[in-house]
């Protein structure tokens, strides 16, 4: 090969290698230009470039690089991921892969991000209610006889079963004057003090001794005091 001999080696770009008159060596690039190629002048040789290797052989060169072959990932600036480039769906397994702040913001827990627990408001207590008023029950009297045919000794009981105490009333007795073929003649009344006081689910018992004018009672007549009634405060 002569003093001008030229290496070219064709690919991606033509480069020319070779020795001018005397001078020192030189490389030209040239960009393959749009049109077709233009043949070199003087004296040349083409050498073949290596073979391409195939794209599993790549792919396998990559990994042990610790780089992906499949395609480039690299962000050109635009902020949107080059095509190719991994998502979250790619994790192994086809599971979601999440970053810390994901974990945060899914949270199902029902507590805020701050740790703080949320508690609930305490029930308002319930208000107490008045206690109602008394309500005193009159039992039925026991009869006994007297000394005098006009007087009669009555046994009566009183329970509250109210919410309040009884603190005073009167008793009102209704003594019938009762002939001697049992006809009833009249009926007289007469008060006396109510057994005070009687507390709320108290009971209290008296007996009175319960008279009539003794003219309103002839001879072979009697009394019988059949009603009582009650007035409390």
């Amino acid at each position: 090969m002569g003093a001008s001999a030229a290496v070219v080696c064709l690919g991606s770009a033509l480069v020319a290698c070779g020795a001018g008159d005397g001078g020192g060596g030189y490389v030209a690039v040239q960009h393959p230009a749009s049109g077709p190629a233009v043949a070199p002048t003087g004296d040349v040789e083409l050498i073949p470039l290596d073979p391409p290797t195939s794209a599993s052989e790549s792919a396998k060169g990559a990994a042990g690089n610790g780089t992906s072959g499949a395609a480039d990932t690299r962000d050109d600036g635009s902020g949107t991921p080059a095509p190719g480039a991994g998502t979250a769906s790619d994790a192994p397994g086809g599971g979601r892969t999440t970053s810390p702040g994901d974990a945060d913001s899914g949270r199902t827990d029902g507590s805020s991000g701050s740790g703080t627990p949320t508690v609930a408001p305490s029930a308002t207590p319930a208000t107490p209610t008045e206690p109602g008023p008394a309500v005193l029950t009159v039992g039925a009297p026991a009869r006994e006889s007297a000394d005098q045919r006009w007087c009669e000794r009555v046994t009566v009981s009183f329970r509250n079963t109210g919410g309040t105490a009884v603190r005073s009333g009167t008793v009102t007795f209704g003594t019938h004057i009762i002939g001697a073929l049992g006809i009833d003649w009249a009926t007289i009344e007469s008060n006396e003090e109510l057994p005070t006081p009687i507390a709320a689910g108290a009971e209290r018992t008296k007996t009175w001794t319960v008279c009539v004018e003794a003219w309103r009672v002839p001879l072979g007549m009697h009394v019988e005091t059949r009603d009582v009634s009650v007035d409390w405060t």
